[in-house]
C-alpha cells in the first residue's frame, strides 16, 4: 500500500477514533441524560458506563500503538499503552456482551453485537498471550484485528445518522448496522494481514 495512502488511512483513524472517545465519554458524566434506546437496555446499570468508559479508552490508545516509531523509540511507552488497550478491550469488551444480552433492538442487533463482544474478547487474549510469549510479528496481526473491531464504535456512529439521512427506519437500520459496523472492518484487516494489500516485491525476472 501506497505510504500516504497508509498515512492518510492512520491519519483519519487516528483522528475520529479520538473524537468518537471523548464524546462517548459522556455517558461518564454524573447527571448526563441517556438516549432513551440505549437507557432501555436491560443491562444498562452499570455496565453501559464500563462499556463506554473503557471502550472509549481503547478507541483513546489504540491508533498510537500502530506507530513505529513509538514502538522503537519508547518501547515502555507502548508497552504500557498496550496493557492499557488489552485491559479496557476485555473489560470493556465483557461489559458489551452483557449489554448485548439486554439490548430491546431484537435477536438480530444482540446476536450482531454479542458476536462482536465475544470475538472482540478472543482476539485480544490472543494478542496479550503472543505478546507475553515473545511473538511480536503474530502479535500485530492480531492486534490489528483487535482495533479493526474497536474501529466499529467510529462507524456505529456514522452508519447511524447515515441511515436516517436516507430515509431507512431506525430499528431496522440498527439491526443491519449491529453486523455492518465490524464484519466489513475484520474482512479489510484479515485481508491486509494476509499480504493482500502490500505492494508486492519485484521477482528477478522483473527486475
Amino acid at each position: 500500500m501506497n505510504s500516504y495512502v497508509s498515512r492518510g488511512l492512520w491519519g483519519f483513524g487516528a483522528v475520529s477514533s479520538v473524537l468518537i472517545a471523548l464524546v462517548s465519554y459522556r455517558y461518564l458524566v454524573p447527571h448526563m441524560p441517556i438516549p432513551p434506546n440505549v437507557g432501555a437496555n436491560l443491562m444498562a446499570r452499570p455496565w453501559l458506563f464500563v462499556h463506554a468508559g473503557l471502550a472509549s479508552t481503547a478507541l483513546l490508545v489504540g491508533p498510537w500503538q500502530f506507530l513505529p516509531r513509538l514502538r522503537a523509540r519508547v518501547p515502555r511507552l507502548h508497552r504500557w499503552l498496550g496493557r492499557i488497550y488489552i485491559f479496557s478491550c476485555i473489560v470493556g469488551g465483557t461489559g458489551g456482551l452483557l449489554l448485548a444480552g439486554g439490548a430491546t433492538a431484537g435477536p438480530v442487533a444482540r446476536a450482531g453485537f454479542g458476536l462482536l463482544a465475544v470475538i472482540w474478547l478472543l482476539v485480544n487474549v490472543q494478542g496479550l498471550r503472543l505478546a507475553m510469549t515473545g511473538r511480536y510479528a503474530e502479535h500485530r496481526q492480531w492486534m490489528i484485528r483487535s482495533f479493526a473491531l474497536t474501529f466499529g464504535a467510529v462507524l456505529l456512529r456514522v452508519y447511524i445518522p447515515l441511515s436516517q439521512m436516507m430515509g431507512i427506519e431506525f430499528m431496522t437500520a440498527y439491526r443491519a448496522i449491529s453486523w455492518l459496523a465490524w464484519v466489513p472492518n475484520l474482512i479489510v484487516a484479515e485481508l491486509y494481514v494476509r499480504g493482500v494489500f502490500r505492494p508486492r516485491r519485484p521477482t528477478a525476472a522483473m527486475a
